[in-house]
């Protein structure tokens, strides 16, 4: 039985700030949860669905990717994983009689929370040239409308194909063949825009653009460093293995210009302490640097290292791993002996008494990990930053040693195993090889369109079709207007989804909603003869299937849906990328698509003949808790850099200048959010209820402001080139984050992000660097 979706949209008139939250989770955390769970799912539903979260036998959390350990609580999930599966299993459905009443430009009014709670896709839409509102289609028209803008293209570059890292490895690597046999690399994903400034400085550095440390590493590591990174809502998990390497010794320092409550103090509601203690004290220290200011903070570590191995040469830097396994270590050590104290002082906003004492727990540890998120990678000098990470923990020996190394964490579900299957716009010629050699298609050469790059075509009319497998690329991407004009003219934009989102009230000249499978549904559209009209999901009689992710630590696992689908005409995402392919391509394609959507296993012997490290595939993934990738600097100590050896770097120094009278802006997410996803108006750990458009600045800070707590003003970010943007209407509110900086929720504030202003090598959007003024609200 549907459940009813919110008929209002609320706004921000009913917002109250209340006090930040020292500690995260607890009780407050299960009833949260299990509140938006039944509220969506109803009882049973959300135990049945619940219980098989992150299980063995059950399915991945369409959340985040952080990795689960092998023996596993009857409860393995945290309180946003709860609230992600409830989003996707929800009984709310939206059918065709709700968009003949909502008009595009109707919903196009409507926030991004409102669209998401409307419920569950469950029918093909079109939105035709010149129409006002989408209309019900069949599976074959809606593929023949696709390969006909496709086939009316001058080349196959003028066609955009992105990603989301929620698409299962069999989907991302069938969808990467359709790409590339169609002829492009053009494969954009989430991964541009958040850590693809990780991969470049990691892959340049080590060999491998992944973590190297494994869940068992954190608790036998001396020390661990946090850094711009907020576990509590956004990795929530992560707060249980920090727990238990806590109490087995590890010291954990902090570094964020905010103070998260998880960093601070954890419940862990899967325990007694933890339901009726004071939990657990987490960060042993918490260093509140300044936004951008930790390239000079890892400058000044490996600086004192390397001073103090002056002083007690021999004792200090791991000299044996740095001469058998490293290049460029003088040059290195020649700029860090080069960097002044004022400087790091200034960048960091720290006292050199505050980075002496943190540095001494670096120095007499001799396992290291350093955990980082997109508070490193969304800077201009977001890819020199993570180079200095990889220095320090290269003059210590930290890499491929048990309990060390670096751990990048990224965040939706699947989006490192997403570029594992060649989701990627600029791939290795021993990739596309071993392609063509199993497919017998040629593969394109040249580079594609990354995220940034794609909006850049659009805008100029170089690419005219966009195809969104997943996600929410309006509310994902940088510069809101010119992003929304850039798809607006195209001939056609098509969105593979579960919900309704921003992406699907910006429109091509012509639109197309494609509803698939979740992860929690179980899949039986491969095998085709149980099909319902037009080849959906009705019926039983096909093959049930399961598909494959990799976590954020390379552990690769699979998934298993249980539910009945949400709707009779929705097929998976593998079906919707072979059906595709074969309308477009024609039937004298030489790759089987069919065969291969009819049975996921012969999608994994192809993956297992292409891509390194799935040896025996269909085999090992049904054994207990799946397998680890390869990972040759952890393994062996092997790195396939150009050098052949781990390479320091020498960075030139940089850190962002806040004019006098301006703030350093960061967005962030709420409590209430995952990436681009709204489950709610609440961001209870720092105090916001029932509204999102609000701006958190030191009180010091707006008293030399002249502005006042709670006072409504405008966000106007200015730029180098002198163009500013403008986001109205936000709520100050006086908060303990680093001076001369500010935090502020995005989508809401993308708009503020110039498309052309990205980190230096990756390309990344810069939302972690806004130089912003706060003006008086307009009304």
């Amino acid at each position: 039985m549907a459940r009813k979706a919110p008929t209002t949209d609320p706004g921000d008139e009913n917002l109250r700030v209340g006090h930040a939250k020292d500690w995260a989770a607890g009780v407050p955390a299960v009833t949260v949860a299990m509140r938006d769970a039944v509220n969506q799912m109803g009882v049973k539903r959300s135990a049945e669905t619940l219980l098989r979260l992150n299980q063995k036998k059950g399915f991945d959390c369409p959340g985040c990717a952080w990795p689960e350990e092998d023996k596993r609580h009857i409860a393995e999930f945290c309180e946003n994983g709860a609230k992600a599966v409830a989003e996707e299993a929800t009984l709310r459905r939206i059918t065709p009689e709700f968009f003949a009443e909502h008009s595009v430009a109707e919903l196009a009014e409507r926030s991004g929370y409102w669209l998401g709670q409307q419920g569950r896709l469950t029918t093909p839409m079109l939105l035709d040239a010149g129409a006002t509102h989408y209309r019900p289609v069949g599976w074959d028209e809606a593929f023949g409308v696709i390969a006909e803008e496709l086939r009316a293209l001058d080349t196959p570059d003028e066609a955009v194909f992105y990603t989301s890292g929620r698409t299962s490895n069999e989907a991302a690597f069938l969808y990467q063949a359709f790409v590339r046999s169609f002829g492009t690399n053009n494969l954009p994903d989430c991964s541009n825009m958040c850590h693809e400034s990780s991969g470049s400085a990691l892959t340049e550095t080590l060999g491998v653009g992944k973590g190297s440390v494994s869940l068992a590493d954190l608790g036998k590591a001396d020390l661990i460093l946090v850094v711009g990174q907020n576990p509590g809502t956004n990795h929530p998990r992560m707060l249980s293995a920090l727990e238990k390497a806590k109490r087995g010794g590890t010291r954990i320092t902090a570094v964020n210009p905010l103070p998260e409550a998880g960093l601070l103090r954890f419940k862990n509601p899967q325990n007694v302490s933890g339901v009726v203690g004071k939990g657990t004290p987490l960060a042993d220290r918490f260093l509140q640097i300044k936004v951008g200011g930790d390239l000079a903070l890892f400058r000044a570590f490996g600086k004192l290292l390397l001073e103090a191995e002056d002083a007690a040469p021999g004792t200090v830097l791991d000299q044996e791993f740095i001469a058998a396994y490293t290049h460029g270590f003088q040059d290195y050590a020649k700029a860090a002996r080069a960097t002044d104290w004022p400087e790091i002082l200034a960048a960091t906003g720290l006292t050199r008494t505050e980075i002496q004492a943190a540095f001494q727990e670096v120095r007499d540890s001799k396992r290291l990990i350093v955990c980082w998120a997109m508070g490193l990678t969304q800077h201009k000098h977001a890819v020199p930053t993570i180079r200095e990470v990889v220095n320090v923990l290269l003059l210590g020996g930290h890499v491929g040693r048990p309990g060390a190394g670096v751990c990048p964490v990224r965040g939706h579900s699947n989006v490192q195993g997403d570029r594992t299957m060649g989701i990627y716009e600029k791939p290795k010629d021993a990739f596309l090889d071993a392609m063509q050699a199993e497919f017998g298609v040629p593969m394109p050469r040249e580079h594609g369109f990354d995220t940034v790059d794609a909006i850049r075509a659009m805008r100029d009319g170089r690419a005219k079709v966009f195809f969104a497998m997943g996600g929410n690329f309006v509310a994902a991407t940088p510069d809101t207007d010119v992003t929304e004009a850039a798809l607006r003219s195209t001939t056609l934009t098509v969105q593979v989804s579960t919900k309704l989102n921003r992406s699907h009230v910006v429109p091509g000249r012509r639109a197309l909603i494609l509803p698939t499978l979740g992860r929690t549904e179980v899949d039986r559209t491969g095998g085709g003869d149980g099909s319902g009209s037009d080849g959906g999901s009705r019926g039983g009689g096909g093959r049930e299937q399961f598909v494959t992710v990799e976590d954020s630590m390379g552990l690769v696992h699979a998934s298993r849906g249980r539910l009945d689908p949400a709707g009779p005409a929705l097929l998976s995402e593998v079906a919707i990328v072979a059906r595709l392919a074969r309308t477009v391509l024609g039937t004298q394609h030489p790759v089987p698509w069919e065969d291969l959507a009819a049975d996921y296993d012969r999608i994994r012997d192809r993956i297992e003949r292409v891509i390194p490290g799935f040896e025996q595939f269909n085999t090992r993934i049904r054994r207990g808790s799946g397998f680890a990738l390869p990972h040759a600097p952890r393994d062996s100590r092997t790195f396939p850099t150009a050098t052949g050896k781990a390479n320091f770097t020498a960075n030139g120094f940089e850190a962002p200048i806040i004019p006098e009278g301006r703030l350093l802006l960061q967005t962030v997410r709420s409590h209430d959010q995952y990436n681009t996803t709204i489950y709610g108006l609440d961001d209870r750990y720092r105090g916001i209820h029932a509204g999102r458009r609000v701006v958190f600045v030191n009180p010091d800070d707006l008293s030399t402001l002249g502005i006042a707590d709670e006072a409504m003003v405008d966000l106007v970010s200015e730029w180098t080139d002198g163009s500013e943007r403008r986001a109205p209407g936000f709520r100050v509110v006086a908060y303990d984050t680093a001076r001369g900086c500010a935090a502020a929720y995005f989508p809401e504030t993308n708009v503020l992000v110039p498309l052309d202003s990205t980190a230096e090598v990756s390309n990344t959007p810069t939302s972690k660097a806004i130089v912003v003024r706060l003006e008086a609200n307009r009304p």
